[in-house]
C-alpha cells in the first residue's frame, strides 16, 4: 500500500499551484512550437567570452575565496559596483541599505516571507508579475488587486481601496508595482503616478515594494526617475537584477532598502541559502569593475528594440479589428486584449496545434479576470520567428 502523500503536506505545500508560465513551457518543447511565451533573454546578449575568461582568472588567483562560503548579505565588493551603478539614476544607499539575494525570485520570496502572514494585505497592479503572486500568496497573503491605464496603477481607485481597508479596520502590509515596462503589459507609471503613489504610502502608512527589472532597458522616451529615488522617508523597497542585463544564470539580484528591513530580510535569507554563491558574484564584481557592464546594457537595448518593433509591426499586420495591444517603451513584453468572448486559456490549445505559444494572461489577474488577454514576449525569439508566430496567433483569432 503505497503512502497518501497528502496527509503530510504542510498548509503552504497544499495550497501552490505550478506556475502557468512554467507549465506551458513544457508543452513547447517541440522544436517546431515558436513560444512567445517565456521571459527568457536573447542568449545574444550574454558576454560568454568575458564570462569565460573572468572565471578562470578567479579560478586561478582566488579559488579558495571563490569556492567558500560568503557572508549572507553578500559580498562587499559587488554591494559597491551596484550601488555605484543604481546612483548613475539617483538611487543612492549604503552598503547597510543593500542585499544580495539569488535571483529577484528569492526577493520577491524575501518580501513576502517579511512582510505577509496568512491574510495580511498587499496591493498589487491589474495584471500584475505571475511570480511575484505566486511569492505573495504562498505566505498567505491576500492580493487586492488595482487597474492600471496607460500611465501605470490607478491612483484614485488606489486610494478608495485603502480608505475602504482602514474603515474596515485591515491592515495593508505594501503596494507591489513594477514601475517600468511592467511584467506583463509593459507599462510604464508616470512621473506624476510616482509622486502621488508616495504621498498615498505615506498618508495611510504603508511600503512600496518597486519591482525594477527592465529600468535599463529603455529603448525611446524620458528616463523616469525611481520611487525609491524619490521617496526620503525609508518606506520603499527597490528590486533589481542581473538577469535581464547581464545573465540569468548567475541568479544574482540585489534588495535596496531600509537599513532595519534589509538586516531582517537578510536574517531570513540565513533560513533559506545561508548565503548567495560567491563564485558568481565574484564573476559579476569583476565584470562591473571592468566597466563592460554599461556597453552590455548599450548592446542589450538595441538587440531587443528591433524586436519589439517587429513584434508592434506584426501584430498591426496580422492581428484582426478588435483586438489591441500596448506599446511598450522598453522591457520584454505586450499584452494583448482580444474581444470579450474569447477565452485566450481555451485558445491556447488551438494555437499549440498550429505551432506557437503565448502565455493566457488572466493568472497575471489577482482579482480573476483578464481571460481574453495574453502576454506577448519578444525577449527570446529571433526576428523571423516572432513576425511567424504573431501571424499564426492572428490566424487562430481569426477562426474564433
Amino acid at each position: 500500500m503505497s503512502i497518501n502523500t497528502e496527509e503530510f503536506y504542510s498548509v503552504l505545500a497544499s495550497r501552490m499551484e505550478a506556475s502557468a508560465i512554467r507549465e506551458i513551457l513544457k508543452l513547447v518543447q517541440n522544436p517546431k512550437v515558436i513560444s512567445l511565451a517565456g521571459g527568457m533573454p536573447d542568449p545574444k546578449t550574454f558576454p560568454i567570452e568575458d564570462i569565460k575568461e573572468i572565471t578562470q582568472d578567479i579560478l586561478s588567483k582566488n579559488s579558495a575565496r571563490a569556492l567558500q562560503y560568503s557572508s549572507t548579505e553578500g559580498l562587499p565588493e559587488l554591494r559597491k559596483c551596484i550601488l555605484e551603478h543604481l546612483a548613475k539614476g539617483g538611487n543612492n544607499g549604503e552598503l547597510e541599505n543593500i542585499i544580495i539575494s539569488s535571483g529577484s525570485q528569492q526577493g520577491l520570496d524575501l518580501v513576502g516571507k517579511t512582510f505577509l502572514s496568512p491574510g495580511d494585505i498587499a496591493i498589487v497592479e491589474l495584471p500584475s508579475y505571475l511570480a511575484a503572486l505566486n511569492a505573495f500568496y504562498s505566505y498567505g497573503g491576500e492580493l487586492v488587486g488595482v487597474p492600471m491605464d496607460e500611465d501605470g496603477m490607478r491612483m484614485d481607485i488606489l486610494e478608495e481601496k485603502l480608505i475602504q481597508f482602514k474603515n474596515e479596520g485591515k491592515k495593508v502590509k505594501f503596494i507591489y508595482t513594477i514601475s517600468n515596462f511592467q511584467n506583463p503589459a509593459g507599462v510604464t507609471m508616470s512621473l506624476a503616478r510616482r509622486k502621488k503613489i508616495i504621498e498615498i504610502a505615506h498618508k495611510f502608512n504603508v511600503f512600496i515594494v518597486e519591482d525594477n527589472p527592465y529600468e535599463k532597458l529603455r529603448f525611446e522616451g524620458e528616463s523616469i526617475p525611481s520611487i525609491y529615488s524619490l521617496e526620503k522617508n525609508g518606506s520603499v523597497i527597490s528590486l533589481g537584477t542581473f538577469s535581464k542585463i547581464l545573465c540569468p544564470g548567475l541568479r544574482l539580484a540585489w534588495i535596496l532598502g531600509n537599513k532595519e528591513i534589509i538586516r531582517k530580510m537578510a536574517i531570513l535569507k540565513q533560513a533559506t541559502d545561508l548565503c548567495t554563491s560567491i563564485l558568481n558574484q565574484l564573476i559579476a564584481s569583476e565584470y562591473c569593475k571592468l566597466g563592460k557592464l554599461e556597453e552590455n546594457i548599450k548592446s542589450n537595448i538595441q538587440i531587443y528594440k528591433k524586436k519589439r518593433d517587429v513584434m508592434l509591426n506584426a501584430l498591426e499586420k496580422y492581428f484582426p479589428k478588435g483586438a489591441t495591444w500596448t506599446k511598450p517603451q522598453g522591457g520584454f513584453f505586450v499584452v494583448a486584449t482580444l474581444p470579450e468572448y474569447i477565452d485566450t486559456k481555451e485558445m491556447l490549445k488551438e494555437a499549440i496545434e498550429e505551432n506557437v505559444a503565448y502565455v493566457p494572461g488572466a493568472p497575471f489577474f489577482a482579482d480573476g479576470k483578464g481571460q481574453n488577454t495574453m502576454r506577448l514576449s519578444f525577449c527570446y525569439p529571433s526576428e523571423e520567428d516572432i513576425k511567424e508566430g504573431i501571424k499564426r496567433i492572428g490566424n487562430v483569432i481569426r477562426r474564433k
